[in-house]
Formats: structure tokens, C-alpha cells, sequence
């Protein structure tokens, strides 16, 4: 019997201290760290910083189909310090539509992070070789990150694929996101940050002390309330306080002191008569 009970209250708290984590994320948030996959060609707190700058924009892919004026159509495919299109390493892919060939353009093991007030530029190196152009160096992507409240985030473009020289080719994306933009200020006071804390704090309260009165006391009806005789009890106080100094109540005037006329007949004494004072 008691190893019977004891598994339901266990469950019980189990679920309790899981409905207490779901509020307080809920309240506070939770921010997770993508970007630490890429890894810096030189590892320096400041470029590490802009990185962290490009949070939003991960576990996504951006995509974009471009045909040039041969006719020869590619597919690009681009994700912050992730695999892009699935490939193992790859920042930025390039696919051939026609000969349905990929080609890594840059991975981002191999990544450099520039950053201004409004824009960040990435750059993800080492993917494959040039066959014919730029003297078969590796390639090298550049990505342009502008701010752009309005886009959450906007498309990726191909800027362009300078391979017509002889060394530091490179291909030039552009996306506009807003995750670059510079914060805009707080106009929160002290007073809304402590309003936000107490209301997270009650939130945690009611829902925990319901699972709490639920799961483990088994209450029902109003008793599920956490606490519940206790604010009965503060409400009743409450009502009779207000109902003593805020209430008027009739009462009685004292009587006035008034002068009135009696309606009883005064009592008369026996009519005295003075015929025996006469003479006869």
C-alpha cells in the first residue's frame, strides 16, 4: 500500500516542478547557442560577439536559384554555422540544375565575422577548388548582413561570383534581417521591470499551487486554490474593515428638548365661595 502511494506523489511533484520550469521559461526566456559551431579562423572575443549577433537566423537554410546569361542555372543554399542543404560542414553550397552536381562553396569550421553598428559581414572559407579559374585556389563565400527591421529575415541574393582573377576569388550573398539592427533603447522603468517579476512570480504561485493542491492534496472545487482558507479568511477581514470605515449606517436622533403645550386638563380644587363674607 504504501509503495502504491508513493508513486502518484511522486509523479505528482515530478510535474509540479515541470509545470514551475514551463512558467519561468515562459517568463524569462531561454537563448540557445548556435553559432558556437563556427569555428573562427582566429578566435577573438569581438568576432565572437558578432556571431552571437546572428542567433536568430539559425537552424534555418536560405535558398535562391540564379541563371546567368549562358543559361547555366545554380541553386544556392546558405546556413548560419550549420549544414547547409544537409551537406556535413557546409556554410554555402552551390548546385549545378543541369549537370545536378553540389560543390561547396564554404564551411563554416572555417569562418571570419566582421561587424558594424547595422551590418554584419560573414565569411565562411576552404570549399572546393576552382577547376579552371583563379588558379584553382579554394573558394570563399561572403555573406552582407544589412539591417532591416521590416525583414524577418528577407531572401538571400547572389550579389555576384568574381572568379575572373587570379587569387582571393570570391561569391558576395546578401540577406536583410533585422537581427542586426541595433536595439532599440528600453523606455521600461524600475517600476515595469518589478510589475513584469511580480506577475511571473504569481503566475508560478497559482499554476504550482493548483498542481500542487490537485496532483498531491487532492483537492477539488474552490479548495484547489493554493492557500485557500487563508485568502478566504483575508477576504472576509478585508470586506468587514471597508464595510466599518467606508460604510454609513442609520442612526438614531436624540430626541429634542422642546417645550410643548399639555393636553391634560389641569386639576381644579373645589371652588371656593365668598357668599358667607357678605353682609345680610
Amino acid at each position: 500500500m504504501k509503495q502504491a502511494s508513493y508513486r502518484p506523489s511522486r509523479m505528482a511533484s515530478l510535474l509540479l516542478i515541470l509545470a514551475v520550469h514551463v512558467v519561468l521559461l515562459s517568463c524569462g526566456g531561454h537563448a540557445t547557442d548556435v553559432t558556437s559551431n563556427c569555428k573562427l579562423s582566429v578566435e577573438t572575443p569581438s568576432e565572437r560577439k558578432v556571431l552571437s549577433r546572428l542567433e536568430p537566423l539559425t537552424n534555418r537554410n536560405f535558398t535562391v536559384e540564379k541563371t546567368d546569361a549562358s543559361k547555366e542555372s545554380y541553386t544556392y543554399t546558405l546556413q548560419i554555422c550549420g549544414d547547409a542543404g544537409g551537406v556535413l560542414g557546409a556554410g554555402v553550397i552551390q548546385v549545378d540544375n543541369n549537370k545536378k552536381k553540389s560543390t561547396i562553396v564554404g564551411l563554416y569550421n572555417s569562418t571570419q565575422a566582421i561587424g558594424g553598428s547595422d551590418w554584419v559581414m560573414l565569411i565562411y572559407k576552404n570549399g572546393e577548388k576552382y577547376g579552371e579559374h583563379c588558379n584553382k585556389e579554394l573558394r570563399k563565400a561572403i555573406i552582407m548582413i544589412s539591417c532591416d527591421r521590416n525583414a524577418n529575415p528577407g531572401p538571400l541574393e547572389v550579389v555576384l561570383e568574381d572568379r575572373d582573377r587570379q587569387q582571393d576569388c570570391f561569391y558576395l550573398f546578401e540577406v536583410d534581417s533585422s537581427a542586426v539592427c541595433p536595439a532599440v533603447e528600453s523606455h521600461l522603468g524600475a517600476g515595469s521591470i518589478l510589475l513584469i517579476i511580480g506577475v511571473c512570480v504569481i503566475a508560478v504561485y497559482l499554476i504550482g499551487g493548483f498542481l500542487y493542491q490537485r496532483l498531491v492534496v487532492g483537492a477539488k472545487g474552490m479548495e484547489q486554490f493554493p492557500n485557500y482558507t487563508f485568502w478566504a479568511e483575508v477576504g472576509n477581514l478585508s470586506a468587514d474593515g471597508c464595510d466599518f470605515v467606508c460604510r454609513s449606517r442609520s442612526r438614531e436622533d436624540a430626541p429634542a428638548y422642546r417645550s410643548a403645550p399639555s393636553t391634560e386638563p389641569l386639576d381644579e380644587g373645589p371652588e371656593e365661595r365668598d357668599d358667607h363674607l357678605l353682609p345680610m
